[in-house]
């Protein structure tokens, strides 16, 4: 039996085959890819594996884009940085998602589900659970936002805007052209409507793009304070609980 393992982090890569080795010494790891399209490169000149490990979120892209191109996939287990509460709707669909970090006992009850449910008759299951799943990270996110300014109404592509804050109990949204207007949305509701790759929530007041992050700085209790562009006057620092996250969304 052999698998390959599809994760952009080489640590985790690494890690993993060896759990893997430990827990299920018949599994051979033939490969170790790194991202959507050295996969999709390995997957045109190779047979298929009996087996994929694939991180859901790559830095070219989703791991379901390589999932697309092939026609007929073997069994597939998702691994995922993404915590808890979003994984909670759909953890039971596919053959099985993993947490990162990886825990061995986790991992050992996924490949005992794969040796179980490994057969051809399955494959007609699985193919629907993985559309299941599929949808959920195929989701259209908000565009633009149309805003009232005096009498009439602008409209702001997500590509203008800097960052959200949130000021005495109103969301402003921040243009990079250092401009502001309140919003009717909450944080929480932005969090949920806006592209995860592009915005990042950095603590209750302030939800960031990218593009915005100017200097990144080292601040007390394992913290990190940012300086954003264009500027803000308040202090802008990522919580501790969200600085290993925000690390990995900047792949620092």
């Amino acid at each position: 039996m052999n698998a390959v393992i599809i994760e952009d982090e080489n640590i985790a890569s690494r890690r993993l085959a060896k759990l893997i080795q430990e827990i299920a010494p018949e599994i051979q790891i033939i490969y170790q890819l790194t991202s959507v399209e050295n996969s999709l490169q390995w997957f045109n000149s190779n047979d298929l594996p009996d087996l994929i490990f694939l991180d859901i979120q790559l830095n070219d892209g989703y791991g379901f884009d390589i999932l697309d191109v092939l026609e007929d996939h073997p069994p597939v287990i998702f691994t995922t940085a993404y915590n808890e509460y979003a994984i909670r709707g759909f953890k039971y669909n596919g053959l099985d998602y993993l947490l990162k970090p990886i825990d061995k006992k986790d991992l050992e009850r996924a490949l005992e589900k794969y040796r179980k449910n490994h057969s051809k008759e399955d494959s007609t299951k699985r193919n629907k659970e993985y559309e299941k799943i599929k949808s959920l990270f195929s989701k259209e996110y908000k565009k633009r936002f149309m805003i009232k300014v005096g009498n009439q109404f602008n409209t702001f592509n997500v590509e203008e805007i800097a960052y959200f804050k949130s000021h005495e109990g109103t969301i402003f949204l921040h243009t990079h052209n250092n401009q502001h207007y309140p919003i009717e949305y909450s944080i929480d509701q932005l969090e949920e409507i806006l592209d995860p790759i592009f915005f990042f929530r950095v603590n209750r007041k302030f939800m960031v793009s990218v593009k915005a992050v100017n200097e990144i700085h080292s601040y007390f209790n394992s913290r990190l304070l940012l300086k954003l562009k264009p500027k803000d006057e308040e202090q802008v620092i990522v919580s501790r609980e969200r600085t290993s996250n925000f690390k990995k969304w900047l792949d620092l």
